[in-house]
């Protein structure tokens, strides 16, 4: 009995100190990465890229110790062109039948102001990988949608430079500058559904 006591009394203390991290799964269908590119130097191209996978494990007590990851599918970018959305598949641009896929894995989470969040971490794409910081809005308030699954969104966005990422194609124009300007804003739209019972996140040992 003394036993026992003792076991509840300790499991009182140690509560506390065990952060609840729950595991939310990306609803690809109702997900969106977007990009905007200068073009001939005057305008935007704006695209799309399908989300094909992505987890988000939220530790709600401690924002650190949480991580995210998500696939998206290279060969399904769309600009609304197909003969310009063939080029950017091609060996020139993304290379898709090489590079299928393009990857994120956070390395660090942190607080950025109420409802903000940091999210650095390390994107691949056309096989070179290079350390991105996601700005992200969220995560929203939790809802219940009508098949009883408990939802809530994040919004992110970055600028990269393509070349850093092997993407070095380019045509002069005539009137001086270039085809295609080398920032690109990326712009992460994600719904999240949360998976089974939170379970208790692992706590360092001192």
């Amino acid at each position: 009995m003394k036993t026992s006591l003792k076991s509840a009394v300790a499991l009182m203390f140690a509560l506390p100190s065990m952060a609840l991290a729950s595991t939310w799964k990306v609803d690809e269908s109702h997900s969106n990465a977007g990009f905007a590119i200068r073009h001939m130097m005057v305008s935007n191209v704006n695209g799309s890229i399908n989300v094909k996978s992505g987890t988000v494990n939220l530790d709600d007590k401690d924002i650190s110790k949480s991580t995210v990851e998500a696939v998206l599918d290279a060969s399904s970018i769309n600009t609304g062109n197909a003969k310009r959305d063939e080029h950017l598949k091609a060996p020139d641009f993304f290379d898709t039948a090489k590079f299928p896929e393009i990857t994120f894995k956070s390395t660090k989470v942190q607080k950025a102001g109420a409802g903000k969040l940091k999210v650095s971490g390390d994107l691949t794409m056309h096989g070179v990988t290079k350390p991105v910081v996601l700005d992200v809005t969220g995560p929203s308030k939790e809802s219940k949608d009508p098949w009883g699954n408990t939802r809530t969104g994040v919004t992110a966005t970055t600028k990269l430079n393509r070349k850093d990422f092997g993407l070095t194609y380019n045509q002069a124009l005539e009137t001086g500058g270039v085809a295609v300007g080398e920032e690109v804003t990326v712009n992460l739209d994600l719904s999240l559904v949360k998976q089974g019972a939170p379970a208790p996140a692992a706590t360092d040992k001192k």
